[in-house]
């Protein structure tokens, strides 16, 4: 056939990075830090109701399509528990979503608002399905930069580039805080001004808040909880990253009725349910009293600050991040410029795996000397990869 078999809009992607250098992982061997995984489960308890929903015959079947009941007031509950001071609240019956993971909740989000040639706001570095799932919906990708400020150790977001962004055709900002790669945490005068330009030129928002209880300096904001933002806001919550159960892909969205209702009617037609007996232990795991969130956030801070600590000793530039579980680096003070050739290399170098963070960029020379560490590990595995490292 002459025609290519890919249609156009995913024949730029192919293979993700993250497929690529897991398999190098395993070729080699290394320890692998590029996949944003844990190497252990999460809390014993959950995993036990999971397996007590199988033995029980709970979500063996098809689950109903909006999600189960029990997980839909946990979620509800949830934005309550943590939020509620900030005014923040969500009917479970007609403001809550469960999907197979934040991926298709980010999917069937961008699948429901936009309409071809839309465009669509998004800050790079950013989640490489983030691009792929605005080709998918026939919308155009606009990014915004976050740049490493000078000296702080950390990166930015410039309000005024975001501003000058926002044309006549732009639908949605998709957010994404805390941020991954770069472990930005957006602060409330930031968070403010981007509540207060999707007010005034009518935009959606859709935020990705999938590291909402990894935050380590700051505090983790809700955009749906600033004036004017409620009622157009599509908000997006996981468990895999909060219970260490990445392969159960429990996502939620919650969201105004309209808008829940709008992200369904995509979602339906994508995985219509997923993960029954899955969704009964993480209703249960919402539930786990407040000293499982902070024992969680202070064992990924410690986990941090060893990795952190291991790549200033072994040469590497390092942004700090504020949250998520990953700390994004500089290679130019190893005389390296290029991360994908850096990363394809190091397995053979140091016995490590990480990830360039070119990929995460429409601009890539701008990424191109960044370079992406996961520490959802153990702390045995981030001292092993720590003392290889100083190999380079």
């Amino acid at each position: 056939m002459d025609r290519p078999l890919l249609n156009r809009r995913l024949a730029a992607f192919g293979t993700t990075i993250f497929a690529e250098m897991s398999a190098l992982a395993q070729r080699t061997g290394a320890i692998n830090l590029g996949q944003g995984f844990p190497d252990a489960d999460g809390p014993e308890e959950v995993r036990e109701a999971a397996v007590r929903a199988l033995r029980d015959g709970r979500g063996n079947q098809y689950p109903p399509g909006p999600g189960i009941p029990e997980l839909r007031t946990a979620v509800a509950a949830h934005q309550q528990r943590f939020y509620g001071h900030l005014g923040l609240s969500y009917d479970p019956d007609t403001e809550v979503l469960v999907t197979a993971g934040a991926t298709e909740a980010i999917a069937a989000s961008l699948l429901a608002l936009l309409e071809p040639g839309d465009e669509v706001i998004a800050l790079e570095p950013y989640y490489d399905s983030y691009a792929a799932c605005i080709a998918m919906a026939g919308g155009s990708r606009v990014p915004v930069t976050l740049r490493p400020s000078p000296g702080t150790g950390t990166y930015h977001l410039d309000l005024d580039e975001l501003r000058g962004a926002v044309t006549d055709r732009t639908r949605l900002i998709l957010l994404n805080t805390p941020h991954n790669p770069t472990g930005t945490v957006l602060t409330r005068d930031e968070l403010t001004a981007v509540a207060e330009l999707a007010v005034e030129r009518d935009l959606l928002v859709v935020t990705d808040e999938v590291y909402e209880h990894l935050v380590f300096e700051g505090e983790h904001l809700p955009l749906a909880s600033f004036p004017g933002m409620r009622e157009r806001t599509v908000t997006i919550g996981s468990a895999g990253k909060t219970f260490s159960f990445t392969g159960w892909k429990v996502g939620w969205v919650t969201a105004s009725p309209e808008l829940t209702a709008a992200v369904r009617s995509a979602k339906q037609f994508l995985t219509y349910v997923s993960a029954g007996p899955f969704q009964y232990a993480v209703a249960e795991a919402l539930a786990l009293p407040d000293g499982y969130f902070t024992a969680f956030r202070d064992d990924l801070r410690a986990k941090r600050d060893i990795l952190a600590n291991g790549l200033t000793d072994a040469g590497f530039q390092v942004f700090r991040p504020a949250g998520t579980y990953f700390i994004t680096t500089d290679i130019r003070p190893l005389g390296e410029q290029d991360g994908f050739a850096f990363c394809r290399a190091l397995p053979e170098r140091a016995g490590v795996v990480a990830i360039p963070n070119a990929v995460f960029y429409d601009h890539r020379n701008q990424g191109a000397p960044f370079v992406r560490f996961a520490f959802c590990k153990s702390t045995a595995t981030l001292e092993e990869a720590a003392g290889r490292l100083k190999r380079l």
